[in-house]
């Protein structure tokens, strides 16, 4: 029977054991190592990244989480110190079950699978409240979800819950809690291939602080992320320019885990074309900066328009809250010339842009007229650009009131590209510009699970010992994403991935 790596562990220089492994220390494996805690394993984590780089992609996000609610009691759950002022100045609203099957359908093209649909959907707040009692602390997301009206906070776009400090905050929430659990961390340990044989996987040979090392686990969690890092297979696989794309988060998802799964089998599985792509500052490094986390992201484009080198808009800036359209612009911001664009904005709705457009690390311009805002927008077509401001503002339905809240139907009229909801003409300076590219955030081809986060073989059949969660799971993504789903999806599959492993191991 022919080994999958190096089992005989004669080209080893080392041997370690366990009884789950985990590859990856961002939110979806630390909550399968939890998981497997709770149930009693002995756990051990692999961290390719260094220790100050820990976290994978989820030190790089805001930390919105999505979750089904049918109101205040149920955030409460969640949030304890959710105060009574709190809840008497906001409008939370409800986001039930069929809300979110109905979103992950709809902006998928109703291709996700619906077995994962149903777990992610009817286990996000039981997860989220699994969270809350070992300690990740939930805030209502304030910043980013809601706007005051009648001198009421009111959420929009179904997504409510925040981590306590972003993505950095849960990380390090997660590692602490880990550590006081005795799950056991190697940073600098990069996963290289999968032990295994025909009864199925049986660890991982991995290169740890340099030295190639056999670990041989009763079970397997690979929690590797995407391959968004990986600049060929980017362009292999999401097709050509994809190479010139910023990456938002960290440098190390480059598909080690899709690339053993495969080797030893694995179905893929998903939308292996596709990823998560915004509008991301030009002049942003190639990979995302721990400093500046995701303050390098723009997505206040629907109160203002995107135009791109000859000065045309290019998409439906309005077409539906920012949350259900910026994972899928940023490759339409690709497919322009120079892959770039420009977001314009005057003083009407300047009060409404997000705080990462005060960030030092900005490309900015502004001016007092747009004659003055057109010879400033490098790379920009003026007279292009002139023309269709323009044309846009003499199509707008100035008579429909505005509203951020909702999908409020203030549109335009007559032009090749409408924008459907929250259009004002570009009237009030001094103007605003900000330049932008497309940041990839994860990519949605991956392998193929059971609603018990088992991998599947390409015979279909489950392969003993492997489980998978997080970035490196296909069929939940298609072509677009819903707000606040990766972190969600990442800690539902997580702990179940977790659990399922360490019942494996104790068998």
């Amino acid at each position: 029977m022919p080994i999958i790596g190096i089992l005989n562990s004669r080209r080893a220089e080392s041997m370690m054991q366990t009884e789950v492994l985990v590859v990856g220390a961002g939110n979806a494996a630390m909550c399968a190592a939890l998981a497997a805690r709770d149930a009693g394993a002995d756990v051990l984590v692999l961290e390719r990244a260094p220790e100050a780089e820990r976290g994978g992609n989820t030190a790089f996000t805001a930390g919105a989480m999505r979750t089904v609610y049918g109101g205040v009691d149920d955030l409460r759950a969640l949030m304890p110190d959710l105060s009574d002022a709190e809840i008497e100045n906001t409008d939370f609203g409800v986001y039930r079950s069929d809300a979110f099957f109905g979103d992950m359908a709809r902006v998928t093209d109703y291709r996700a699978d619906p077995d994962l649909v149903e777990v992610l959907v009817n286990g996000s707040h039981e997860t989220l409240r699994w969270m809350a009692g070992k300690g990740i602390r939930f805030a209502p997301a304030y910043g980013r979800q809601a706007f005051k009206v009648d001198g009421r906070f009111r959420f929009w776009g179904g997504l409510t819950v925040e981590v306590v400090g972003g993505g950095s905050g849960l990380v390090e929430m997660e590692h602490e809690i880990a550590a006081r659990a005795g799950v056991r961390i190697l940073y600098n340990s990069r996963a290289v291939s999968l032990l295994a044989d025909d009864s199925g996987v049986h660890g991982v040979v991995a290169v740890v602080d340099g030295v190639t090392t056999s670990i041989v686990a009763s079970a397997v969690v690979l929690a590797s992320g995407g391959f968004q890092a990986n600049t060929e297979w980017r362009t292999r696989y999401l097709g050509p320019g994809w190479d010139l794309a910023k990456v938002r988060g960290t440098r190390f998802n480059t598909g080690e885990g899709h690339r053993m799964a495969l080797e030893a089998g694995a179905s893929p599985a998903g939308h292996w074309s596709g990823c998560h792509a915004v509008g991301w500052d030009r002049n942003a490094p190639e990979y995302g900066d721990l400093a500046v986390g995701d303050g390098f992201q723009k997505h206040s484009y629907p109160f203002g328009i995107m135009v791109n080198a000859n000065g045309r808009r290019f998409v439906d800036e309005g077409a539906d809250f920012r949350n259900y359209t910026y994972a899928k612009y940023g490759r339409r911001i690709l497919e322009q010339p120079n892959q770039f664009a420009w977001q314009v904005f005057d003083q009407q709705v300047a009060h409404l842009l997000r705080d990462e457009y005060r960030i030092r690390e900005v490309t900015k311009v502004q001016a007092a007229s747009l004659e003055e805002l057109a010879g400033r927008l490098d790379g920009v077509d003026p007279e292009g650009f002139l023309s269709e401001v323009k044309a846009f503002n003499a199509a707008v339905m100035a008579e429909v009131p505005f509203d951020p809240t909702v999908k409020d139907g203030r549109g335009t009229v007559g032009l090749p590209v409408p924008k459907s909801n929250w259009a004002n003409p570009l009237t009030e300076g001094p103007f605003l510009a900000f330049q932008i590219t497309c940041g990839v955030t994860f990519t949605f081809g991956g392998v193929r699970i059971t609603p018990r986060a088992q991998v599947l073989s390409a015979e279909g059949t489950v392969m003993p010992g492997l489980f998978a969660c997080g970035e490196i799971v296909g069929g939940l993504f298609y072509h677009n994403y819903p707000g606040g789903t990766g972190l969600t999806a990442g800690s539902v599959f997580g702990r179940i991935a977790g659990a399922s492993a360490a019942a494996a191991a104790s068998r």
